[in-house]
């Protein structure tokens, strides 16, 4: 008997240090493709930047090897980025509330838009694109800055409202009982619960962010492109992939070197407004 438990003991540790020998190596090889493509953009892209590209606006013939930068893009990624955000949370916090608090927990229709998210976080981005175009045909509307915003939202909101669903499955419910045992309002008691879910929302947004502001294919039909700065939602807009897109398809090797650096712009932005997000989370937590 006592040999039997024996090898039971040693059969579950042998178990759980081959799965925890395969977590690392998986961590490892995740991290491992992180640093390769880092390293590529960098390797390619840093003797291409400098302070002009990030600063000034293309001049005649930039994409064949011209003077100028990406100014226009930088700033068009960040208008259009920051207006899909804004509008995705408005619309995701409340359906994931409503969702879980509101709505029969388990009930059928929680569950049909729960499934209709994910069909939606699953259709490609090229979809949403088109979509937003035939709207904006349908309206008489022109590729503009205004048109980009509601396509890259709509993008962006399933993958919102599941992130932050999931972290709102997580809440335990004695923290609803005990809130509602104190009195307090339905208004009151999300207001709680936001305030401690706070990291994950942050977690969300950034996820959708860095969808959103790395997509090409929903903004090449809906925001155009410009060698300028929008000064209104209905200029059409350039952003960074597109830049990106534009200088990789030139056959000079300077201007694929600028799509690098470019793209290495790209990631800093998205470091900069992940790194700020979770800050700003922690301190108003």
């Amino acid at each position: 008997m006592i040999k039997t438990k024996y090898q039971r003991l040693t059969k579950r540790y042998l178990t759980e240090q081959i799965m925890l020998m395969v977590m690392r190596l998986a961590a490892l090889a995740i991290l491992s493709v992180l640093a390769f493509i880092l390293y590529t953009i960098a390797a390619k892209g840093l003797k291409s930047l400098s302070w002009e590209m990030v600063s000034s606006l293309p001049e005649g013939g930039y994409y064949l090897g011209g003077s100028g930068g990406i100014a226009n893009a930088i700033i068009g990624s960040l208008l259009m980025i920051s207006g899909s955000a804004i509008i995705a949370i408005l619309i995701s916090l409340p359906i994931a509330f409503c969702i879980n608090f509101i709505l029969k927990k388990g009930g059928w229709f929680g569950n049909i838009a729960r499934f209709s998210m994910d069909i939606l976080f699953g259709i490609p981005s090229i979809v949403y694109g088109a979509f937003g175009f035939l709207i904006m045909v349908w309206l008489g509307l022109q590729a503009s800055l205004l048109g980009g915003i509601i396509a890259v939202a709509f993008l962006i909101l399933p993958i919102m409202v599941r992130a932050i669903d999931e972290v709102l499955i997580m809440v335990p419910s004695d923290l609803k009982e005990s809130l509602q045992s104190l009195g307090a309002t339905r208004y009151e008691m999300m207001k709680v619960i936001l305030k401690s879910i706070l990291p994950g929302v942050g977690s969300a947004i950034m996820l959708a962010i860095g969808r959103g502001i790395g997509d090409a294919a929903t903004v090449l039909f809906t925001a155009g492109y410009t060698d300028s700065i929008p000064t209104s939602v209905n200029d059409p807009a350039a952003t960074l992939p597109l830049a990106i897109f534009f200088q990789l398809s030139s056959p000079m090797e300077e201007v694929q070197n600028r799509a690098y650096a470019a793209a290495l712009i790209l990631t800093i932005i998205v470091l900069i407004i992940s790194l700020s997000t979770r800050q700003l989370t922690r301190r108003i937590k």
